[in-house]
């Protein structure tokens, strides 16, 4: 027998050991094993919705076999869907999509006619999510030992949420994660010990939520051994919250007091738990925040950090050098891979660099399908997609274990809490395999020409918001013959760059206040998360309109024709982001407006608000 270990110490590091060692084995399981998995899973989810409207309307008629759903089922997009989602929002409780009753709908981040789309979803989802962020830190357990003995520090956000008509809650997926008991009482982990109390990640006050987290884990700076936030973006918000607020924040430290603008009751009782006046730590933290160069300032504040842990792929990668400026280099981590439609799968080698990414999809999670993507130009980071597949590319769907090294997919899914061969929107590629489950590096979201936080912005809406915009041009006899855009993340919070060419044949010079007019009708006319962003979370900068000299848009040609492409196939780019075309554009800036005002925003969507 083996030998009792000696002291509760040793005993807990024992417990957490063992459990490491099940998930591991689990991982190992399912993705050797990953068809026969994918094929139960598939079945799983027939049976348990056999007689639900949908899977009947399209004639499954109880099947629950791979090749009969594959030959009656269509792949569909969120538009084919969204009669039956507005009638179970509207509150049609008959079995539409699931055999369980739908309990909210996660509000996605991609929109569908300018209102984001809603995702259903059943209580057994949660616990399927919680699964997956099981499985992260005895991943990174293999490579970074010993994280179970200090803490966290995750800047971690509830969001805006409402209700449907018919009474559901509609709230992101993650709102609805942390208000779930599946994290509120989650059971005593060393590895989800954060230096957050929940009251604070709970506190729906964005400014009172990130003070007081900043707060908490300053407090704790030595115990903390991994900082984080969910994006790239979010962890750079934190940061430069503290460039501003340091002050207040060492004076509470210092004296051992909240700051008056927390006025949160359960905040700041919970905080009053963690806080004890601590001259000597407010001294540090204020030394350190006052010198000139923020450069390192989270190893500098936090020393014991061993990395970050955020997303830093698709868009988040422009991201990447504003992280490594302020942690000096240390690992940025992206461990998992998750939307509203389903939580997906893992980085199995976590401290890979960020362009190396490759999520290994976890077979137990939702059946998936992967559609072959043909792009007609290798450079494009935009991929447009057809809306509606014919019955050839249907044919075309192959399944998990059966995609090929180095090709690029759009991900399908069909899902336990509804969704049938739903298309997500997500271009990978497969990067390798772990047994045989593979490994996917994410590319791009399709359709996607600007992103700076969760929005996500394609060319018709933008085109469609420049249209409505430049009629205020019109007086003064001008109007706009070129443009472009660009996602600019030099500035905190970052924000949108439209660069205009313009021609004026009116005597009268077009005044700021147009422009600036111009700004917040482009703001106005954007999807509700882009106006989320920037009303409600404050995660995006005002929109800026750069007007630059008269045949600037030749010479991008000019350039983009020296480096090779066609000038027979050649079309403006609608946004840029190869830094030479940015500099080009900026060395020929006329003047610049940005939009005077936040554009309006309520939660919920449009037709919900008209009903009210």
């Amino acid at each position: 027998m083996p030998e009792a270990p000696k002291t509760s110490a040793e005993n807990g590091h024992f417990v957490v050991d063992e459990k490491n060692k099940k998930i591991l084995q689990f991982i190992e399981e399912v993705t050797t094993n990953a068809d026969e998995v994918q094929q139960k899973v598939l079945a799983e989810i027939l049976a348990q919705n056999a007689h639900v409207e949908y899977l009947q309307r399209h004639g499954l008629n109880g099947h629950t076999d791979r090749e009969t759903f594959k030959k009656v089922m269509p792949a569909i997009t969120y538009e084919d869907i969204q009669s039956d989602i507005t009638r179970i929002a509207n509150g049609d409780k008959s079995q539409i999509l699931c055999s369980q009753p739908i309990s909210e709908f996660l509000t996605s981040s991609g929109t569908s006619g300018g209102e984001r789309k809603l995702m259903p979803t059943i209580e057994e989802e949660l616990a399927r999510r919680s699964q997956l962020y099981s499985l992260l830190m005895p991943v990174m357990s293999q490579f970074v030992p010993e994280l179970e003995k200090g803490k966290g520090m995750y800047f971690l956000f509830i969001k805006s949420e409402t209700k449907t008509p018919g009474g559901l809650p509609a709230r992101p997926v993650l709102t609805s994660y942390y208000k779930s008991p599946h994290f509120k009482n989650r059971s005593p982990d060393p590895y989800t010990n954060y230096t957050s109390p929940n009251e604070t990640i709970l506190c729906s006050d964005s400014y009172q939520s990130m003070y007081s987290q900043m707060l908490c884990g300053l407090c704790q700076n030595k115990e903390v051994l991994r900082v984080g936030a969910v994006f790239a973006s979010g962890f750079i918000r934190a940061i430069r919250f503290l460039e501003k607020h340091w002050p207040f924040l060492c004076h509470d430290i210092r004296a051992g007091t909240i700051n008056n603008q927390i006025t949160d009751p359960s905040v700041r009782e919970a905080v009053m738990k963690i806080l004890k006046p601590d001259p000597k730590l407010a001294d540090f933290v204020e030394a350190e925040c006052s010198k000139d160069s923020w450069q390192g300032i989270i190893t500098r504040l936090w020393s014991n950090t061993k990395y970050i842990d955020v997303i830093v792929t698709g868009t988040m990668s422009q991201y990447i050098p504003t992280l490594d400026y302020y942690s000096n280099g240390l690992p940025l981590v992206c461990t998992m891979y998750a939307s509203s439609e389903c939580y997906f799968g893992v980085n199995l080698n976590p401290l890979c660099k960020p362009s190396e990414v490759a999520y290994t999809l976890i077979p137990t999670m939702g059946y998936f399908e992967f559609l072959p993507v043909h792009r007609n130009n290798g450079v494009t980071s935009s991929i447009s997609m057809p809306k509606s597949l014919n019955e050839k590319e249907q044919q075309e769907l192959v399944d998990l274990v059966d995609v090929k090294i180095g090709q690029e997919y759009e991900l399908i899914v069909t899902t336990y809490a509804g969704l049938y061969r739903y298309r997500v929107g997500d271009v990978l590629r497969v990067a390798g395999f772990k047994n045989n489950a593979p490994q996917f590096n994410f590319i791009c979201r399709k359709n996607v020409v600007l992103s700076i936080d969760s929005d996500k912005t394609d060319e018709v809406e933008l085109q469609n918001a420049v249209k409505n915009a430049v009629t205020h041009l019109m007086p003064f006899d001008a109007h706009v013959t070129e443009y472009t855009s660009y996602a600019d993340t030099t500035t905190i919070p970052g924000h949108y760059v439209l660069f205009w060419e313009l021609n004026v044949n009116g005597s009268t010079p077009v005044p700021p206040s147009v422009f600036e007019d111009c700004c917040l009708t482009i703001e106005e006319s954007l999807n509700s998360v882009y106006r989320q962003g920037r009303a409600s979370d404050k995660s995006i900068g005002p929109l800026e309109i750069k007007t630059v000299e008269s045949g600037t848009f030749d010479k991008l040609m000019d350039y983009a024709i020296n480096l090779g492409a066609s000038i027979n196939q050649y079309k403006t780019p609608r946004c840029v982001k190869f830094a030479p075309i940015v500099e080009l554009l900026n060395s020929r800036v006329v003047s610049n407006y940005f939009s005077p005002k936040c554009p309006k925003w309520v939660p919920g969507l449009k037709q919900w608000n008209n009903m009210n």
